[in-house]
């Protein structure tokens, strides 16, 4: 017996146990919402297109028009690079990780991120990096390839954001026609720095994401704090219910049942759940028998035993004596 919790929230469901019965049930979809991303940024990318012996070769030039004559992607909150501009913004940006995200329904989309400078502090201006998105990996022509997230981040001479962006909020997001709405890129005061790299690469620090697909009960198992965890064919360990331990005010006065178990009586009193302890879950309980009490109860035992058998050879050479004596 125990007590169900809400796989939600993890929460009590009510405060009386109940008999725990688990079935192979599906737990809903959930669409991603949120996004955990840390990483650090090279003070040089080394994007396809640069060069060192070539200024501001490493820097998304978005102005140029004969580059990006889709319009320019550094504009923040509305650029975009087209499908026909890709070529040139791939050459232009170093990848920033991807990760898996779903929808409602629980479609899984692959999240493709890049970054491109913008701006360098080796030419007198403010290290600057854009953040973009794929929305459609096959785009050709006019149509939007990639989608800038809308912020500048500035970085100081300490490699830390300034100002800093703790969060960006992006909203309408379809990735290859699946459409996953409203998302949150959370960076944290300090997720994102710049700090000089040799690889010119980015170091992904944090990438993670709060949706999941639906899934059905794999496997159940307890841990030591007493909580039934349930596994699920879609990766996710939900707290199904808290076993509870219960003491008694008179534990010596329960009544012994077949099978290890004990039951309550009047004078045991009822059973408190507020029971310190753990549970050990798959194991057997060591044998609490005093082995040097036991053998001294065999050694008593044994004796007794032979001297009753003493008793009743005695008794019977006395009875073959008198068998004797009246022949």
């Amino acid at each position: 017996k125990g007590i169900p919790l809400d796989p939600t929230t993890g929460n009590p469901v009510g405060s009386v146990p109940q008999l725990l019965q688990f079935t192979n049930s599906l737990i809903p979809a959930q669409p991603t919402t949120t996004i955990q991303y840390q990483a650090n940024l090279p003070a040089y990318p080394s994007t396809p297109n640069a060069d060192k012996t070539v200024a501001q070769s490493e820097l998304l030039d978005g102005t140029n028009v004969a580059k990006y004559p889709g319009g320019d992607p550094t504009t923040a909150g509305t650029g975009i690079v087209t499908g026909s501009d890709v070529t040139q913004f791939m050459g232009d940006s170093i990848s920033g990780g991807a990760i898996t995200a779903y929808d409602a329904a629980g479609n899984a989309v692959n999240v493709q991120l890049r970054w491109a400078k913008t701006q360098s502090s080796l030419y007198g201006g403010t290290d600057t990096w854009n953040l973009f998105y794929q929305t459609d990996s096959t785009a050709t022509g006019a149509t939007a390839a990639w989608i800038n997230a809308g912020t500048d981040y500035k970085f100081g001479t300490n490699g830390q954001m300034s100002p800093s962006v703790a969060s960006v909020s992006l909203t309408g997001v379809t990735v290859d026609g699946v459409t996953l709405g409203s998302v949150t890129i959370n960076h944290g005061a300090t997720g994102m720095t710049q700090y000089a790299d040799s690889a010119g690469t980015i170091q992904v620090n944090t990438l993670q994401q709060d949706g999941y697909a639906a899934g059905s009960l794999q496997s159940i198992s307890v841990n030591d704090k007493g909580t039934v965890v349930g596994s699920y064919s879609n990766g996710r360990t939900l707290n199904l219910a808290q076993v509870t331990l219960a003491t008694f005010a008179g534990p010596d006065n329960l009544q012994r049942l077949d099978g290890g178990a004990y039951a309550a009586t009047g004078d045991s009193g009822p059973p408190s759940y507020t029971a310190s302890g753990k549970i050990v879950a798959s194991s057997l309980e060591a044998s609490n028998a005093d082995i040097g009490d036991e053998f001294t109860k065999l050694i008593v035992t044994q004796q007794a035993y032979s001297a009753n058998t003493r008793v009743i050879t005695t008794s019977n050479q006395m009875v073959q004596d008198l068998l004797n004596t009246l022949r």
